[in-house]
């Protein structure tokens, strides 16, 4: 675990880096058009507001309570809400998408790297050298990692400015019911929230102040000013593919190592460990399975998003969550409990059945 010091910028940096790969990773991949489209742009920073804020609290809230990683803490957290051990489904659902984003990361940016460069391998060659890479990353300690993905980040944008094309100007477009869906993977999924990313790099941290939200708050700027950055990134047009590849995949290495440190925690064993870490990642080398691996990859993020917020708003015992919240004002917290109660459930249904419409049509 990282000492206080290094914890307090750990969290922040990390969400700004996470969210920045997985939207430039998953955005064009899921079929999720942005470019200069200012009603679309809105309502991603609607939902950034309304949904991934408060669920980001959520998370920093749950952390405080447990005082532990999110896989181990459901059992305790479903104990002292008197709950059935089936909530305790959510931590296994988060641990193992966790290692099934990463393959994501590095099946879509491994593929955009590859046209871009010309390289002659088959996508599953590259894939598997691309996982390797990034499993033997994985053991470099995690200081290590960040600053490998900042610098790619940071190549990346500015390679962005030579590269650049004449864009089209900032338009408007009629809103259409599947954008709502779009618009909350971004915030929620695309940002990493509800797989315990940030609640596990947090403890040292929640530990040592009084007040979850002011853990919780510089996360969500973070990920805010990530967006913002993308925003600036893709509306270039044209960018260095090669570079953010690079990036993706030491931000798998870091997803590969958070996961192994939550099944380590649970006291899997070693062998356990390496087969849930393997297959949910190698998954994406079936053929031809991409498309229904990206509706699975959205509606199983935003599952565990639903499963948290049903659990912390309607399970879990009021008094658990407002202590460990301590919000200065009585006020952010009863808007806060609405948003967990109300509006994420409803959202998320709402994006789920966004996402699962258009299938059948």
């Amino acid at each position: 675990m990282q000492d206080s010091a290094f914890a307090r910028w750990l969290s922040p940096l990390m969400a700004f880096c996470f969210t920045f790969i997985m939207i430039a990773a998953l955005a064009s991949a899921v079929g999720i058009q942005i470019d200069r489209q200012l009603d679309f742009w809105l309502l991603w920073f609607g939902t950034m507001v309304i949904l991934a804020l408060p669920l980001c609290y959520l998370e920093i809230a749950l952390a405080k309570r447990s005082k532990t990683t999110a896989l181990n803490a459901l059992s305790s957290l479903t104990r002292d809400a008197d709950a059935s051990q089936k909530w305790r489904i959510v931590g296994w659902l988060a641990v193992v998408f966790i290692p099934f984003l990463a393959g994501a990361i590095l099946a879509h940016l491994g593929m955009a790297a590859s046209v871009a460069v010309g390289l002659g391998f088959s996508s599953q060659i590259l894939f598997v050298g691309l996982a390797i890479i990034a499993f033997a990353l994985s053991f470099i300690p995690r200081q290590i990692l960040l600053i490998l993905m900042v610098l790619g980040i940071i190549i990346s944008l500015i390679s962005s400015l030579f590269l650049a094309q004449p864009t089209t100007s900032w338009h408007w477009t009629p809103i259409e019911f599947k954008e709502w869906g779009n618009a909350t993977v971004l915030a929620l999924v695309a940002t990493g929230l509800g797989m315990g990313l940030y609640w596990q790099n947090s403890l040292i941290q929640i530990q040592n102040t009084s007040e979850a939200s002011k853990t919780a708050f510089p996360i969500w700027i973070a990920q805010f000013v990530a967006v913002i950055a993308f925003g600036f990134y893709s509306a270039q047009q044209n960018f260095s593919d090669t570079t953010l590849a690079i990036a993706g995949v030491i931000a798998a290495a870091l997803l590969f190592q958070l996961a192994r440190e939550q099944l380590q925690q649970r006291q899997l064993s070693v062998l356990m460990q390496w087969v849930i870490l393997l297959i949910a990642t190698l998954i994406w080398l079936i053929p031809n399975m991409q498309f229904e691996f990206n509706i699975l990859l959205m509606l199983w993020g935003l599952l565990i998003c639903l499963i948290y917020s049903i659990f912390a708003g309607w399970i879990m015992k009021i008094s658990h969550l407002r202590k460990s919240m301590n919000f200065s004002n009585e006020i952010f917290y009863n808007l806060w409990r609405i948003a967990v109660r109300i509006v994420l459930p409803l959202s998320i249904i709402l994006a789920m059945l966004a996402i699962i419409g258009p299938l059948f049509s």
